[in-house]
């Protein structure tokens, strides 16, 4: 038997503004764009990993109103999971996404546990972390 991860997802407060930071900071490709009722989610990933792809959507796509608000409080504090990305050129990628505008939570450092790492926070304040595993 062998499994992999397919799908993570990431709640936004808003698709679009979060798809610009996720497509145009990171240089993930949009993969799928769905409408659904009232919302839409859509998918990116790298072409590095073709199997493995970001869901991003709204609080309340897809769940009942009282998880929605759940969701959009949790969202709101910053107090949901964080992404963590990894690069080869971390120098490249943190300049890259701080052009964007996107909030600086930590510049490029030498972790004491091996990798070089930076931070962001994306539109809805979710943190991004990025990591460049150390040289050999």
């Amino acid at each position: 038997m062998n499994i992999s991860l397919q799908y993570c997802n990431i709640t936004v407060h808003d698709v679009e503004e979060a798809l610009v930071f996720y497509r145009d900071a990171l240089g993930l490709e949009v993969r799928n764009d769905v409408a659904s009722g009232e919302f839409r989610w859509v998918t990116l990933g790298s072409p590095d990993q073709p199997d493995l792809e970001i869901v991003l959507s709204e609080p309340h796509a897809g769940r009942s109103r009282e998880d929605g608000d759940t969701m959009q409080a949790l969202l709101t504090k910053g107090v949901l999971p964080m992404l963590v990305f990894r690069t080869d050129d971390l120098d490249a990628a943190f300049e890259k996404v701080r052009a964007s505008g996107a909030e600086v939570m930590q510049e490029p450092i030498d972790q004491p546990w091996g990798p070089r790492d930076c931070a962001f926070r994306d539109p809805s304040g979710n943190m991004v972390r990025i990591n460049q595993a150390p040289k050999a």
